[in-house]
């Protein structure tokens, strides 16, 4: 039994190293497939400040990935081909993907020269980085970066404060991480405040735990509100059933995801300290069966803010496959100008990046018949992906349901559902509608103009 065991370590150290080894096989393809790109592009007229646009996204397509990650693959890929010993170390398995990113993350800022002197120092493929861990790694590169380049490695330090930033995914059991990138005296002056108050409060007798006041703290002094509702537009998907007390259905609450049914009804009927709180209730209907949204039509050539609601209810995220970014555009499936029309099924919620690439010369999207609203999306190479809108609550997305996506079918055994978006809104009238921001779609749009013109003859 012994010497199987010792079997089964030698089988799992033999596949990293050929995920190691298929990682670099993979860098190679990136950066030849980047390169014939770019001819290709050249080749047909485009501009070099345009060259290279939209490959990063096929690469992330064709992994699997997110967008954003496929931008930061390929940057990893043509890194390491000036860093041959790093590159070398990865191809045989004593640096896995991670690790070389580390490497290359922190000597980004350097020239060619000082880059490849710093992977020489460094001599990764010797084995000279074996057995470090990735924060005693850092610590060697950026000390060897900043022996070669002290002035380059100081300017990335001050760049990085203008990367400031706040974001927010989900955390297991309906919670959610809210982070700060700030830094680091800010950072750590409001740690230490909300710890200063934490611990003033529990002297106090305050029978909350230390990091449950600093949490509370942190919210009431973001939102003003003690509840943290106050204001802010939180829009929540869910079937009347479940609204009722009916269901066990689960909700949707757009920017996080699935939430259970008693906590939809808990955030829909009360008002955690505040007894003003105005609810609004928005009846959405959907399709028997199908659990499509109901269409909603326009004839303006941007999308109204009715149907720009909709479609974030809708898809939720951004529609292009394995990108889960936030709804920043609202675009036309088929475009505008190839007299694709102003709906629901001819629009998609997308990201700003992805609505970006969609425009480059190459890309093409349509719309696909089917039990809910799916959009296939072509790339320069050939390639088709094909993106779904999420089942919406109470849609009944069993194995069925999966059976006829799969084969086709077009009437899967669904019961309707009603679908109801409550906004919660704290001390906003009705007549005070909240307004979305439209600089990004112009932007958007004097950009795609922009490019228009330059590819005319």
């Amino acid at each position: 039994m012994a010497g199987d065991d010792a079997g089964k370590i030698d089988q799992i150290r033999g596949l990293e190293d050929l995920k190691s080894l298929a990682g670099s096989r993979q860098a190679d393809t990136a950066v030849a497939f980047d390169l014939s790109q770019r001819r290709e592009q050249d080749d047909a007229g485009v501009p070099a400040d345009g060259q290279g646009a939209g490959v990063a996204a096929q690469i992330a397509l064709a992994r699997r990935e997110p967008p954003a990650r496929g931008s930061r693959l390929l940057g990893l890929a043509k890194a390491l081909t000036g860093m041959p010993h790093t590159f070398e170390a990865f191809r045989a398995g004593l640096l896995n993907e991670w690790r070389a990113t580390l490497i290359v993350k922190d000597t980004i800022c350097l020239s060619a020269q000082d880059r490849a002197a710093v992977d020489e120092e460094l001599a990764a493929d010797t084995g000279a980085l074996d057995g470090l861990g990735d924060k005693a790694i850092t610590a060697a590169v950026r000390a060897a970066a900043y022996r070669r380049d002290p002035a380059s490695v100081a300017k990335l330090t001050s760049r990085a404060v203008a990367e400031r930033c706040v974001s927010l995914r989900p955390a297991p059991d309906t919670m959610t991480y809210l982070t700060a990138l700030l830094p680091a005296a800010q950072g750590v002056a409001a740690y230490a405040a909300l710890c200063r108050d934490a611990d003033t409060a529990r002297s106090g007798g305050d029978d909350r735990s230390r990091g449950q006041v600093m949490a509370d703290t942190l919210v009431e002094r973001v939102t003003g509100t003690p509840g943290g509702i106050s204001g802010v537009q939180i829009q929540l998907v869910m079937t009347d059933r479940t609204l009722l007390h009916a269901d066990t259905e689960p909700a949707r609450l757009p920017g996080y995801g699935t939430i259970p049914a008693e906590q939809a009804r808990n955030i829909a009927l009360t008002a955690p300290g505040d007894n003003d709180l105005n609810l609004w209730v928005r009846r959405l209907y959907t399709a028997p069966g199908a659990g499509e949204l109901v269409a909603m039509d326009s004839t303006a050539r941007l999308f109204p803010a009715a149907l720009k609601r909709f479609l974030q209810i809708r898809d939720d995220t951004c529609r292009t496959p394995y990108c889960d970014a936030p709804i920043r555009h609202h675009d036309h499936v088929t475009a505008w100008h190839h007299r694709g029309p102003t709906t629901a099924g001819n629009g998609q919620g997308l990201c700003e990046a992805c609505n970006h690439t969609k425009e480059t010369p190459g890309w093409a999207a349509q719309t696909i018949p089917g039990p809910r609203h799916t959009v296939a999306t072509t790339t320069p190479t050939g390639h088709t992906y094909h993106s779904t809108a999420p089942p919406l609550p109470g849609t009944g997305m069993g194995k069925r349901l999966k059976e006829q996506l799969l084969h086709g079918e077009s009437s899967p055994p669904c019961p309707p559902a009603r679908i109801l978006s409550v906004q919660v809104l704290g001390r906003v009238l009705p007549s005070e509608p909240v307004r979305r921001p439209v600089e990004p779609e112009r932007r958007h749009n004097e950009l795609r103009t922009r490019r228009r013109e330059r590819a005319a003859p």
